[in-house]
């Protein structure tokens, strides 16, 4: 029953979806930030981004060669190409990474990517393979966040960018997702109440 209430209501909002694709306001656009697609895969999109961040990551970077003015000459000697501007030719402390900053770790990464697909499944996310229908069980995807969220306080501070990036949007898109289920539970919940009355 709970099934076919959440098809119903998937339904609704696609027509509310292709409703307001009809009604074209240049002013506000939607960005779909969420990790997992539908079938509770990693999206395309998000799997390229990650890995142009690796490729990014792993140039090597020559950083005098790019702040260095090269000298041209002129008829009266040489001239710096930056004559009249203030000198850039080193960062700021500010700008230069820390000594020990944290490294990326993939073993990390593959434990958050792990517990956020366990808890996605637990949202509906996959199909049950005995009966095909979506599991849904709000308690355990309750713990997997809570984990995710005791992972995220007890490794704050000691994570590279990449990694707290990718804990705070799993954290983001499941708490979110957990949201919407936990409401659409509710609704359902009420409609068999109501029915059950009358």
């Amino acid at each position: 029953m709970l099934n076919y209430e959440l098809n119903d209501l998937q339904q609704r909002q696609m027509r509310g979806a292709a409703l307001s694709d009809s009604k074209q306001d240049e002013s506000f656009k939607v960005v779909d930030r969420r990790l997992f697609n539908a079938e509770g895969e990693l999206r395309k999109d998000v799997a390229e981004q990650q890995d142009r961040e690796r490729e990014v990551a792993a140039a090597p970077q020559s950083p005098k060669a790019a702040h260095n003015p090269v000298p041209a000459t002129s008829s009266s000697g040489p001239v710096s190409i930056d004559a009249g501007r203030k000198n850039i030719a080193e960062p700021s402390p500010a700008e230069q990474p820390a000594v020990d900053a944290p490294k990326r770790s993939a073993a990390f990464e593959n434990l958050v990517r792990s517990l956020g697909q366990n808890a996605a499944m637990l949202l509906g996310g996959y199909a049950d393979p005995r009966t095909g229908q979506p599991m849904l069980d709000l308690d355990g995807a309750r713990e997997m966040i809570d984990m995710l969220d005791a992972l995220r306080d007890k490794t704050r501070g000691n994570l590279a960018p990449e990694e707290d990036t990718l804990l705070i949007e799993m954290l983001g898109n499941l708490k979110l997702a957990f949201m919407e289920m936990t409401k659409a539970a509710a609704a359902a919940a009420m409609q068999d109440k109501a029915k059950s009355h009358t």
